[in-house]
């Protein structure tokens, strides 16, 4: 079965993956865990690289179209491969919201290392990497679930806290900018200020533009972020999208007037 996994992952250009024990994760959504109707025993984590070049004015992971989608279709794709040969087993896939620490069991996995910008810095890709899991109820051992390792850390260098538009990562800040440019309602002049400085309408980078582990920026073999790439948003283009076409932009979830609005702000329409 390790070995159907990998053709699968290797098809799409995934190259890190591993499987774990579920009970080796830890499990911080026990909601999400009762919802499946089944017993978790095994998590397959993966990482999906994204980076498909520099932006302008928005963070690299929303040039794409929403990598939602892509940890969907993938997921899905894995397990239809799994059910086809164990159809009464039971699956779940998940990316960004799932019942265990994502980036923990990545980590537990050695798929990376730990960044002090909460990021997992992985030898190849760097921070620019999507987390995703599939859960199912098979034995472990069929699917080559590894023993946990301990977490390793990054070399703390410093960067990261240094370029940090808010002090956030130093202690010293609230929200970082990112979340500040995601926030609906009113800003402040100085989050305006701080906008207009490191000018994005979108997300924040800072931390990872100045990471040692993302010197190299490896381009990703995963075909689908590509795919209707944006490097730049202006309010022309936001303006000429459909609500179709808006929705599957990863800067959708918090509504078309928070992206409306950062646009105005930033250029000072």
């Amino acid at each position: 079965m390790y070995k159907k996994i990998e053709n699968y992952f290797t098809s799409l250009g995934i190259e890190y993956f591993a499987a774990l024990r579920y009970s080796d994760c830890r499990e911080i959504n026990p909601s999400l865990k009762e919802r499946m109707g089944f017993e978790p025993r095994t998590v397959i984590i993966y990482l999906v690289p994204y980076y498909t070049g520099e932006t302008v004015n928005i963070s690299r992971y929303a040039a794409s179209l929403d990598y939602h989608i892509a940890l969907r279709e993938i997921s899905q794709g894995l397990i239809e491969h799994l059910q086809s040969e164990h159809p009464e087993a039971s699956f779940r896939g998940y990316g960004d919201h799932s019942p265990i620490d994502e980036v923990g069991a990545a980590l537990s996995a050695s798929l990376g290392v730990a960044g002090d910008n909460g990021l997992i810095l992985n030898e190849k890709y760097g921070s620019y990497v999507f987390i995703g899991d599939v859960i199912c109820d098979l034995d472990p051992s069929l699917l080559g679930a590894v023993d946990p390792t301990e977490p390793q850390d990054c070399i703390h260098c410093g960067a990261c806290k240094r370029a940090c538009p808010t002090g956030i990562l130093s202690g010293e800040g609230g929200d970082c900018l990112s979340a500040i440019t995601q926030r609906k309602g009113a800003l402040t002049d100085a989050e305006v200020n701080l906008m207009r400085k490191y000018n994005t309408v979108w997300g924040c980078d800072e931390c990872q533009r100045c990471c040692p582990y993302n010197r190299e920026r490896t381009l990703t073999p995963v075909d689908f972020f590509y795919r209707d790439r944006i490097p730049e948003l202006t309010r022309e283009l936001l303006d000429g999208m459909s609500r179709e076409e808006f929705e599957k932009r990863a800067f959708a979830w918090r509504g078309r007037r928070t992206v409306e609005r950062n646009l105005d702000l930033v250029y000072q329409k």
